[in-house]
């Protein structure tokens, strides 16, 4: 049978069909990329769920290793401050301090005192040189809180470490602070260098 000649109706029926076929590619594309799209924002939030657990057990682990460092250093701290002549007559843990007027406010992790002169201790699972600077700077800050109060007691830092980086032992030393490590089952004092001043705040 021969071919029909192609008419300006039959022109137009193809146009129409070739229209139809193209909405019918683009919603199907549509609905796969939505399908998709739908897919990757589940696993992604599954994905943020995880990471958030995982932050919350990280942190919560940090905090532990932190508190079994802190009762290492507190139990025979007294002992070790005393064999350098410090007659220290209390120990406390966590020790909050704030003052509003002044807008200071944190928070030592020992305090050793005997009611004229007092060690303040910072201790960290990992002692690094930045975290004595932060001391320096929380001493300065617990001396103006102190003053503000009348308080005339004298202070002393010390920092300690389950980890002692060597330049933030020297850090420590040359700005007059005690530094304390862990050694075997307890801690000890490292000994200072020659000519060692313990700074006072």
């Amino acid at each position: 049978m021969p071919e029909q000649p192609l008419t300006y109706e039959g022109i137009l029926e193809l146009f129409r069909e070739s229209a139809r076929r193209s909405e019918q590619e683009r919603e199907e594309y549509a609905r796969e990329w939505r399908e998709r799209s739908a897919d990757l924002d589940r696993r992604m939030q599954e994905t943020d769920r995880q990471i958030k657990e995982a932050h919350k057990k990280i942190s919560a682990l940090g905090s532990r290793i932190g508190e079994i460092i802190e009762n290492m250093v507190s139990g025979n701290i007294v002992d070790k401050f005393q064999a350098f002549g410090y007659e220290i007559l209390q120990c406390g843990r966590n020790i909050k301090y704030e003052y509003k007027k002044i807008g200071i406010r944190g928070e030592i992790d020992l305090f050793l005192e005997n009611g004229e002169i007092a060690i303040l201790v910072e201790v960290k699972t990992s002692l690094e040189t930045v975290d004595v600077h932060r001391h320096i700077e929380r001493l300065e800050e617990y001396r103006r809180c102190a003053d503000a109060r009348g308080d005339k007691r004298r202070f002393i830092g010390a920092v300690a470490g389950a980890v002692v980086q060597d330049d933030a032992m020297k850090f420590a030393h040359a700005n007059g602070m005690y530094v304390i490590v862990q050694s075997g089952e307890a801690v000890e004092i490292v000994p200072v260098p020659q000519g060692f001043q313990a700074k006072e705040w």
